[in-house]
């Protein structure tokens, strides 16, 4: 099940949120057909990708 929060930049999260996500770290990762393992080359472009974003985010502010 996938649970989706939208958390407000100023507000704290309560003790209940931090417990999920406390929770939520200490499970393992299922890959299946629809999320499959990165291979290393994926692994890579995605990093460059974050990488580019970062940059163009940097630049605006």
């Amino acid at each position: 099940m996938t649970r989706t929060v939208t958390l407000e930049e100023l507000k704290p999260l309560t003790d209940e949120q931090r417990e999920e996500i406390r929770a939520a770290a200490k499970k393992p990762i299922v890959f299946d057909e629809d999320c499959p393992e990165l291979s290393p080359a994926m692994v890579k472009a995605f990093q460059c990708s974050v990488a580019q974003r970062n940059r163009r985010m940097a630049a605006r502010n």
